[in-house]
């Protein structure tokens, strides 16, 4: 076993979870050393040509990468992980909302358009047949050019942003990527909207959070009122030019918001979700020209650090 692989334990958690037949009723290569073999291209950054011969055909190793990453698999083992943790009390649910940018390398130019649900249809295999995880990535209107590809300008160049939230043990729960100038504030209720933990038993997912820190680029009346429409509680600080404008509308501006100064220390948690992802050399620098595909590298990522977290 190869720094970096899956242990024995942590195959064990994933084996029974993987589609057991391949395209059009083939087999599928050995899954440990495919998901080992895409595990250490996210860890090194390296190009899938360069893969290490241990790995097996390095074509393999992307094709099945790209398929998991657009027909969802690699957000079914995390929903599964997720479930395990959550059924045992292993999750922290007072949250934290943060982005961060990610500076796409040259090598992440250039994709020619295509829909990445037809590729997603083409070779559907896990146990929701057909079903595109692209609903994690940003849809503006239209939906083409750059911006389609969650990519755009910012002052850190040509960027991707990468909106998570996290747990309070520092693990990101959830994610979407929009381009890179695009604003926090904005993303705040859809990044929420994708917290979606299966029950091991019966019920519903769960989906909503005991409280959530967030700092001044989410404390709009907006995401105010739509925390207390799902009854979730908050903490987040409020914007002197919130705090004028309030003073100034006198009796009409309504009470302060309230803040917990002590509970908001909590929210360097999900600073280090947002420093164990760049850890992985492959989300530190975008070099996927499709957005779903950088998405699955982020969501292989989380599921490595929620196996050993």
């Amino acid at each position: 076993m190869g720094r970096g692989d899956l242990t024995n334990a942590e195959w064990d958690r994933l084996e029974s979870f993987l589609p057991r037949g391949g395209a059009r009723g083939g087999r599928w290569s050995d899954h440990r050393r495919v998901i080992n073999g895409a595990l250490y291209r996210v860890r090194t950054g390296v190009q899938w040509r360069d893969l290490p011969e241990r790995f097996g055909p390095w074509e393999t190793v992307y094709e099945r990468h790209r398929r998991w990453s657009a027909d969802g698999t690699w957000k079914m083992l995390l929903s599964k992980v997720q479930a395990a943790e959550d059924a045992v009390g292993g999750i922290d649910w007072d949250v934290s909302v943060d982005s961060t940018a990610v500076r796409a390398h040259q090598h992440a130019a250039g994709a020619r358009k295509a829909l990445p649900a037809a590729i997603a249809q083409k070779g559907a295999a896990p146990g929701t047949p057909g079903r595109s995880s692209l609903g994690e990535v940003a849809r503006p209107a239209g939906g083409g050019g750059q911006i389609g590809k969650c990519l755009g300008r910012s002052r850190g160049g040509f960027t991707t942003k990468v909106h998570l939230v996290a747990d309070g043990r520092g693990r990101p729960i959830a994610f979407i990527l929009t381009p890179g100038h695009y604003g926090d504030g904005p993303q705040f209720e859809r990044v929420l909207e994708q917290i979606t933990v299966p029950r091991t038993g019966v019920g519903r997912p769960r989906t909503r959070p005991d409280h959530v820190l967030a700092d001044k680029a989410y404390t709009s009346r907006r995401n105010r009122r739509y925390l207390r429409r799902r009854g979730i509680q908050h903490t987040m600080p409020e914007r002197l030019d919130q705090q004028r404008h309030r003073h100034n509308r006198g009796s009409r501006g309504g009470r302060p918001t309230g803040f917990d100064s002590e509970r908001y220390k909590k929210r360097n948690t999900v600073e280090r979700a947002i420093n164990r992802l760049k850890n992985f050399r492959s989300l530190a620098t975008r070099y996927e020209k499709r957005a779903y595909i950088y998405l699955g590298t982020v969501t292989l990522a989380t599921l490595l650090i929620w196996l050993r977290t």
